[in-house]
């Protein structure tokens, strides 16, 4: 019987590894994004990206929420991404993280995300941001009484990525259910 070796890599390599993922997944999504303004134009083109990027969300979204339950937890904000259940790399997609409180309110802020840093490079900041979209779409499809939203985006033009989560509004569940209803302001703070 043969034994078969382990092999490792360096944090280093492994890091390199996802950066190198997250600049092609930020590729990805310009071409799309691009594509789909040329074919649609600006209103409607941008209506479709953030159709797409809920979708994306949902699946993400209920991934986790069926990872929870395999647990046998509640999909509380508490135990989303708890074990085995990440939805993101633990190192490469950015520099660094930390929570901070702000007006009593915890926060986490990421720092030096890959692909908002290869969209404002690209001068598409703009476009790019719409697939931050995701983070509230995916915590609202693994419990829509939350979402993650964004208090700070880098490509949005901030200096990091801020995010909390906060309780949903009736309003905010029932425009995120509807597929024709705009929901891109559950992403504002306001």
């Amino acid at each position: 019987m043969t034994e078969k070796k382990e092999e490792m890599i360096s944090m280093d390599e492994a890091k390199r590894a996802v950066e190198i993922t997250c600049q092609r997944l930020a590729f990805l999504h310009i071409a799309f994004a691009r594509a789909i303004l040329s074919e649609l134009g600006e209103k409607e083109g941008k209506k479709l990206i953030l159709k797409a990027v809920k979708n994306y969300g949902r699946m993400v979204g209920e991934k986790m929420k069926s990872d929870v339950a395999a647990m046998g937890l509640e999909n509380i904000p508490a135990n989303y991404g708890v074990g085995k259940s990440r939805d993101l790399p633990a190192f490469g997609m950015q520099t660094g993280r930390e929570t901070v409180t702000v007006n009593g309110e915890k926060r986490t802020r990421a720092f030096g995300c890959v692909m908002g840093k290869i969209w404002n490079e690209m001068g598409e900041g703009e476009l790019g941001r719409l697939y931050c979209y995701v983070d509230p779409a995916k915590y609202m499809a693994f419990n829509p009484n939350y979402k993650l939203m964004h208090t700070k985006c880098l490509p949005g033009g901030d200096d990091c990525c801020e995010m909390t989560v906060r309780a949903t509004t009736e309003q905010e569940r029932k425009d995120f259910a509807d597929d024709a209803a705009d929901w891109a302001y559950i992403d504002e703070d306001k």
